[in-house]
């Protein structure tokens, strides 16, 4: 029951991630796109913890950290650079 559970939560995960894609390159502004990407990042998280729990193992949450702390700071420096122009002051 588990399994099936985790594949219907892989495959809603994976067309999230295919709007998302669809908003970062339609996206009318910047900030669209900048939350569009951020979002992005989240399903990637999401989806390797997901797959993480799926192949039952640990080294894979490890890597949904690394890849949560690189969107929020790359996330932060493109909100910071679209609304001061800069990212370092």
């Amino acid at each position: 029951m588990i399994e099936t559970a985790l594949q219907i939560c892989v495959a809603a995960v994976a067309v999230s991630m295919l709007l998302c894609t669809w908003r970062l390159w339609r996206g009318p502004t910047a900030p669209d796109r900048i939350l569009a990407m951020d979002t992005l990042y989240i399903n990637v998280v999401a989806l390797v913890v997901l797959l993480g729990l799926t192949w039952q193992t640990t080294l894979l949450f490890e890597a949904a950290l690394i890849v949560a702390m690189l969107g929020f700071v790359s996330t932060v420096a493109l909100a910071r650079f679209i609304t001061r122009g800069d990212v370092i002051e």
